[in-house]
């Protein structure tokens, strides 16, 4: 707001002598009007606006724009409240004390959203200049906005009046409105008042609106308009007395009217039917306003018979109202000399309705719970899900989403959004009770990750602080960094979004699988180095495994699903299967070097050669009834897996001559013999689980020799290593394992 030069000082007038002045006695709703103008004038009497509008003439003619669609005197006082705010040191407590916390609430509310306006508008301006940024981005950000505000439907219809006035003030003044008002003010103020019903303010800020952004074309239809304007006006008012005494004649009381037809609802129509000018049918049109609905259609009836109607321009919206509550017949007959004419047809009711919309609900701000005007308290809810049903359904009409829910599902939606800055004053939804942390994951999910404080509108808050509608966030952080663990914590409140939940948890799943990558690629490193072939390339390697990358070779190998045998395997030069004579040889060297204990004496037969060195896989730890196979080493005899062995399977595929059969020994030669086996088991982590599946070998007999455990989002991952002696007997222990509270799934590896 610009002051004028003989602007007073807000210091200057004392909060005492003001509320003296204004509060003599108790203040009175039936006195609200002439206390606030008395109460404001002094204040801002000498002030403009940024539009160059002295701010008393705006807010007297504010209150008789609302005094038009029907608001209260209450409402009309609170467009005087409002700019006075900005010339008080303590508004919101000046102004409860002189009229009331209902009127406090109303003023700063709507003075708050002015000023939000005020500075996103300057700066999209200017963004505009520099990067080109779009009408269409800047209207989108004045209807977030004010539907950031709608929850107190008054605030709305204050600044539909008001930004009615400016434009009023730009015609008046002969003066040019920057195209982004005048483009904000057609697609969304008159959206707005559409979708409210409030055709008076919507018909007139469409058409001052057209006149800004397209002046030529505004021109060339009025100049047609103006043509022969005595002569059609002449002709619609010889149809209006005619009808209204013919009507009369066949008993039905009617009130017919010329209607004024609007200019930019002949160019939408020119426009969409592409038709000229010519053949705009309702150019003429009357309105016939009766009692009854009954009357609606007699008359309806009766023009039928004296006109020629043109059949496919006729709507029922009596039958079928329009979405946003309107109602009324409309036909187009054509009169003695064939000329078109457009008769709409509605009740005292629905015209009020059509003219002033939703402003009779708006009363019930006022009126409280003890209801206003004959308004209980049980229709007020109605009226105000209503109101928001449509507010929602403007919303839909502007952002082209789904439909819209309806009832009190159409409150909560309202209710549970917030919208606020960034310092730069673009706008950012939230859902409501979302936090500075939320905010920063909205703007950016590095932003998010890196967030350590925030300050709002200028003051450091905790992170956790939920954030209210209209509010500057500024996110502090840090150069580096992720989010803590607490965020995810619900009863600590950091965060109401589900997006930003995700984003954190997605970051923490990153850092455990980087942990596990890393400890796979030190494992495989230190195996090259062992090996000499540390010139080797990882994603070579990984390829020749049989893996895309080398990441998802060191990730398997960091969870201990890929046996780095395997590895070695791959590294050494592939050798010729040996012979019957070298087998028998290297049994009777190593004859000797067996042990009398674990699973290397009597357990396992190679086919067609007795008594040859075998060792049980680590990958797969084979034990009985298991169907085996085996492998010859390089010097190590030969290695035992499972038939079903991932590792088998690929040294099979590269060196299938060194495959030999192999099976178990006698059965009375098990008894004796321990074979230690994997468990996987999943499970939802708790307090005591490790104890309690613990508990289960131990009753079984089964010895545990291995535990690895890991928990990652509320689930534990465990491996045990238990000796066997009959791996089908293992299959009815992990069915106990099952049925502990929270194991989700036990499995042999």
């Amino acid at each position: 707001m610009k002051s004028g030069k003989t602007q007073p000082s807000p210091a200057s007038i004392g909060h005492a002598e003001l509320i003296a002045a204004t509060s003599r006695g108790l203040p009175e709703q039936a006195h609200a009007l002439q206390r606030a103008r008395a109460f404001a004038e002094p204040l801002i009497g000498a002030q403009t606006l940024d539009t160059g509008e002295n701010v008393w003439a705006h807010a007297e003619a504010v209150a008789l724009i609302l005094q038009m669609i029907g608001g209260s005197q209450a409402m009309q006082a609170a467009s005087y409240l409002v700019y006075a705010c900005e010339h008080l040191n303590k508004p919101h407590e000046v102004i409860a004390k002189a009229f009331g916390e209902n009127f406090a609430a109303l003023a700063m509310e709507t003075t708050k959203l002015v000023r939000v306006q005020r500075q996103a508008s300057h700066t999209q301006t200017g963004a505009a200049g520099r990067a080109g940024a779009s009408l269409a981005s800047q209207t989108e950000n004045v209807r977030k906005m004010l539907l950031a505000f709608s929850r107190d439907l008054r605030v709305v219809m204050l600044r539909l009046a008001s930004r009615l006035q400016t434009l009023r003030y730009y015609a008046a003044a002969k003066k040019p409105m920057p195209q982004a008002m005048a483009y904000e003010s057609l697609h969304v103020f008159a959206q707005l008042a559409n979708r409210l019903g409030i055709w008076e303010i919507k018909w007139e800020m469409e058409d001052l609106a057209f006149r800004f952004l397209e002046p030529d074309t505004y021109r060339l239809v009025a100049k047609l308009l103006d043509e022969k304007r005595v002569e059609r006006e002449a002709q619609v008012e010889q149809l209006r007395a005619g009808l209204q005494v013919q009507l009369k004649a066949q008993g039905i009381t009617a009130t017919v009217h010329g209607r004024p037809k609007h200019i930019y609802s002949i160019v939408k129509k020119m426009r969409g039917k592409s038709l000229p000018f010519e053949q705009v049918y309702d150019i003429r049109a009357l309105r016939v306003v009766v009692p009854t609905v009954a009357d609606c259609y007699a008359v309806l009836a009766w023009v039928h018979t004296q006109f020629v109607p043109v059949v496919e321009e006729f709507d029922d919206y009596i039958a079928r109202p329009k979405v946003n509550g309107y109602q009324s017949l409309h036909t187009i007959v054509r009169d003695d000399i064939g000329q078109p004419v457009e008769i709409q047809i509605r009740t005292q009711a629905m015209h009020e309705h059509a003219e002033h919309g939703v402003a009779a609900h708006w009363a019930y701000k006022e009126a409280g719970v003890k209801g206003y005007s004959g308004v209980t308290a049980s229709s007020e809810y109605d009226a105000k899900i209503a109101v928001l049903r449509q507010l929602l359904a403007w919303e839909r009409d502007l952002s082209g989403a789904a439909q819209a829910p309806t009832g009190a599902d159409a409150k909560t939606l309202l209710e549970d959004r917030i919208y606020v800055l960034t310092p730069e004053a673009a706008i950012v939804e939230l859902p409501q009770g979302g936090t500075a942390v939320d905010f920063a994951y909205t703007v950016h999910t590095s932003l998010g990750h890196r967030c350590r404080g925030a300050r709002l509108d200028g003051v450091m808050v905790p992170l956790n602080t939920p954030l209210k509608n209209g509010q500057t966030v500024e996110v502090i952080a840090a150069k580096e960094g992720g989010p803590s663990r607490d965020w995810l914590n619900p009863d600590l409140g950091f965060l109401a979004s589900h997006r930003a939940r995700s984003k954190v948890r997605a970051w923490f799943n990153v850092q455990a699988l980087d942990e596990t990558i890393h400890r796979g690629r030190e494992a495989v490193e230190k195996l090259l180095q062992r090996e000499g072939k540390t010139a080797l390339k990882l994603d070579d390697l990984a390829v020749r495994l049989g893996f895309k990358t080398a990441d998802e070779l060191f990730e398997v190998v960091g969870k201990d699903e890929f046996s780095l045998r395997t590895i070695e395997t791959l590294l050494r030069p592939a050798e010729s299967a040996p012979s019957e004579d070298e087998l028998l040889a290297q049994k009777r060297q190593r004859l000797a070097e067996r042990s009398n204990s674990g699973a290397t004496k009597g357990d396992v037969l190679v086919v067609g050669i007795d008594s040859l060195l075998t060792q049980l896989a680590k990958c797969c730890k084979p034990a009985p009834p298991d169907d085996i196979r085996g492998f010859v080493t390089r010097g190590k005899g030969v290695s035992i897996h499972r038939a079903d062995c991932s590792n088998f399977h690929e040294l099979m595929v590269r060196n299938g001559e060194r495959v030999i059969d192999v099976q178990w020994g006698r059965p009375k030669a098990l008894n004796a013999t321990v074979y230690p086996v994997d468990v996987a088991v999943q499970a939802h982590d708790r307090q005591g689980l490790l104890r309690d599946i613990s508990e289960v070998f131990t009753k079984e007999k089964m010895n545990v020799i291995g535990v690895q455990t890991q928990s990652v989002k509320g689930t534990a991952w465990m491996t045990f290593t238990v000796e066997v002696t009959d791996a089908a007997r293992l299959a009815k222990v992990l069915g106990i394992v099952r049925d502990v509270a929270g194991v989700q799934s036990a499995r042999r590896r």
